[in-house]
């Protein structure tokens, strides 16, 4: 009596030949020449310059890479400005002050007094 071949059975169900993710982006590199980029990437350019929201974002993200952090609050951002504290300053000198942890440290005030001052010379 012949036995009827089926194919191997996996947790989601049967198993059937179909392309995998390798296939498609193999397909996507033989029809996408650096050429046909390079007009995509001008094209965005142009209509990111034109005001196109999604273009700026796409470019942005490409070119500087997503932020690793979530942007300060507004509150917190007056709440600083108030107190006197510069939140980039803050964070370069407690990376410049080599483990320091004294907040009147005279070196830490010291660096810190010097990225003010760099700051303050950068146009804008």
């Amino acid at each position: 009596m012949a036995t009827k071949q089926t194919a191997p059975r996996f947790i989601n169900g049967t198993a059937k030949s179909r392309a995998t993710s390798t296939d498609y982006m193999a397909a996507l590199l033989e029809s996408v020449t650096v050429d046909d980029w390079r007009d995509v990437v001008t094209a965005t350019v142009a209509l990111a310059k034109s005001g196109d929201a999604s273009a700026r974002a796409w470019l942005g993200q490409y070119v500087m890479g997503r932020p690793e952090h979530k942007a300060p609050t507004p509150i917190n951002v007056v709440v600083q400005q108030l107190q006197g504290q510069n939140e980039v300053v803050k964070r370069l000198t407690s990376s410049a002050n080599f483990g320091l942890k004294y907040p009147d440290d005279p070196q830490e005030i010291a660096i810190g007094q010097l990225i003010t001052a760099e700051l303050a010379q950068l146009p804008g």
